[in-house]
């Protein structure tokens, strides 16, 4: 019997046995409230590391470091255990132990940093977001080692947990540069997602990027008068106005010239998998706050929020403001973009293309700056891809129904990992909508909880039996590329 092959029973027996001490240790860990937005909360933060550290320690794994981040930061986790197999696969866990604020005024019907069960539910801080989905890696590998009767994980397995990421990760990026090299990886998982429901499991294939930029518009020295001048010189107002107008043509794709160079298409596979979800699109727009649905013609709800680049005015304001009237030309106008950006888009050569855009449309007499604020890459696994597969295996067999997909229409750190590590980016969670993230009363369910151990406990061995490291995927190998 191979390892994949391990008996489940034996896997969920492990977790049963193992199940109240794994809750105590978690309930233990958010018990400090590692709040990395708030300055008085700095030392939680560096608690909650220093906590991780010994506990993957405890867990078997021999190297468990709390790792500084640069400008003063707040520490991240590394943790490596490696397989002792020559063609084992590496891979790279991510994950963050920072929390969101949170007090019991906001609203939480008991204390967000004293974990309570109610139903079947564990209710505090950071249950789901993030480190009740790091900590399921923690059982899963133990599970896997009783299961197979290892001594170390069948693929060479780190760890890298963040302490940044809900105050805006500044660090990460230098931090994964510096430690490219003891970082380096075949495949990097991403557990901070979720599932699409309870009752519907299913496993995130790629996230867009994004950029945003402000755009000024300058026209005369100062405001001046509409009467003498109005009508006779270039309106910065106007101008802002024009702009916008021109940003999406009457389908409601993007107008600017070479937008959607290099986009990757959806396949017609990848279409009927959307497809396949029980999307209820007035929930949606319930949800959504909106009366309608909008958006680029030819394409689902689904495929434009997941698969499609956009342009969003984020704001536009210029002149006077104020109560009653200001009969002037105004001196300058502003406008607020962003864009969502998908797999095959170039960042670099994007941002020249929209200011490029912006300086073609503007009136002689306007002078625009446009401003880049940096930019996430957007990141995709192809379907085909063999650890891809096993994740779908892995999770399939501990949900014992079929796994559907999602991608993510956000955007995250994900994508520095990929794009400094060259390594494809998958994503393993169990958390539900409905557990809160960043809301009152955050929860995790209990039940869906163990079943991210028990995917994390098969995942490894399924990952080491089907994937040999730098293995291409179908794709790669029917185009002779790797």
């Amino acid at each position: 019997m191979s390892p994949a092959e391990a008996p489940d029973s034996v896997v969920r027996a492990y977790i049963d046995q193992h199940r109240a001490a794994f809750l105590d240790d978690l309930a233990e860990w958010l018990r400090i409230p590692s709040v990395s937005a708030d300055p008085n909360r700095v030392g939680e933060v560096r608690r909650s590391a220093e906590w991780l550290a010994a506990k993957l320690g405890e867990t078997g794994f021999p190297v468990a470091e709390v790792w500084e981040t640069e400008n003063g930061g707040l520490p991240a986790v590394f943790a490596e255990w490696p397989s002792g197999d020559a063609n084992a696969p590496t891979v790279l866990v991510y994950g963050h132990h920072d929390v969101q604020p949170a007090a019991r005024e906001d609203g939480w019907a008991t204390d967000p940093f004293e974990p309570t069960v109610v139903d079947g539910r564990m209710y505090a801080r950071g249950a789901a977001d993030d480190k009740g989905q790091v900590f399921f890696h923690t059982l899963g590998v133990r599970a896997h080692l009783a299961a197979t009767g290892r001594t170390a994980p069948a693929v060479n397995l780190k760890l890298l947990i963040e302490g940044e990421e809900e105050s805006g990760s500044a660090n990460f990026v230098a931090l994964v540069r510096r430690h490219a090299d003891r970082l380096a990886a075949d495949v990097v998982m991403i557990s901070d997602t979720g599932m699409w429901a309870e009752t519907t499991p299913t496993v995130c294939t790629g996230m867009r990027g994004v950029a945003d930029c402000e755009i000024s518009l300058h026209g005369p020295a100062t405001d001046i008068h509409s009467g003498s001048f109005g009508g006779a010189v270039p309106n910065p107002a106007d101008e802002a106005a024009r702009l916008v107008a021109a940003l999406h043509d009457a389908d409601r794709r993007v107008a600017i010239p070479g937008f959607y160079d290099g986009v990757v298409e959806l396949t017609e596979r990848e279409r009927a998998l959307f497809a396949e979800l029980p999307f209820d699109e007035d929930a949606w727009l319930r949800v959504a706050k909106s009366r309608a649905t909008q958006g680029e013609a030819g394409f689902s709800t689904l495929e434009r929020i997941w698969a499609r680049p956009t342009a969003e005015v984020n704001g536009i304001w210029g002149g006077y403001t104020g109560p009653g009237g200001k009969t002037i030309v105004p001196a300058e106008a502003h406008v607020k973009l962003s864009f969502r950006l998908v797999a095959g888009q170039d960042v670099d050569k994007f941002q020249a293309t929209v200011s490029e855009w912006v300086n073609a449309q503007v009136t002689p007499g306007i002078r625009a700056e446009v401003e880049f604020r940096g930019a996430t890459r957007p990141c995709l696994t192809p379907l085909d891809h063999p650890a891809l597969q096993s994740v779908v295996r892995s999770m399939g067999r501990a949900f014992e129904q079929k796994i559907l997909f999602t991608r993510e229409g956000g955007s995250g750190p994900a994508a520095d990992l990929q794009d400094v590590l060259g390594a494809p980016v998958l994503f393993l969670g169990i958390s539900v909508p409905s557990d809160g993230w960043h809301s009152i009363n955050e929860k995790v369910e209990l039940d869906l909880l163990a079943k991210g151990v028990e995917t994390s406990a098969y995942l490894w061995a399924d990952l080491a039996a089907h994937w040999t490291a730098g293995q291409p995927t179908d794709a790669q190998a029917s185009a002779g590329t790797n």
